[in-house]
């Protein structure tokens, strides 16, 4: 990998997370990020051809059996929410697109 991430770089990623940087953040973050990047692109080059591929880890499954459980109390819900449209039964969340 030949990419080195600049500072401009580090503002668009940090634009897209919705955060603040400080110039020396924008510094270190382009340098950790960039050394990231060169260590995911070497991880890739690992020839994995000969690993097969399981769906599991051995031993089996450590995830817990997909049991239905009963929902919650809608009412209770939305009385304890900071912000809720109770006649809808809607939680209102703050806008995150297009603002």
């Amino acid at each position: 990998m030949a990419t080195v991430l600049s500072p401009a770089d580090v503002d668009r990623i940090a634009a897209l997370a919705r955060l603040e940087v400080t110039d020396e953040e924008r510094a270190r973050f382009a340098t950790q990020l960039t050394a990231i990047l060169a260590y995911a692109d070497q991880v890739q080059q690992v020839d994995t051809s000969a690993v097969t591929g399981t769906a599991a880890p051995p031993g089996g499954s450590p995830m817990r059996d997909d049991t239905p459980l009963p929902c919650l109390d809608r009412d209770l819900v939305l009385s304890q929410a900071p912000a809720a449209d109770r006649a809808a039964g809607l939680f209102k969340v703050p806008r995150v697109l297009g603002s």
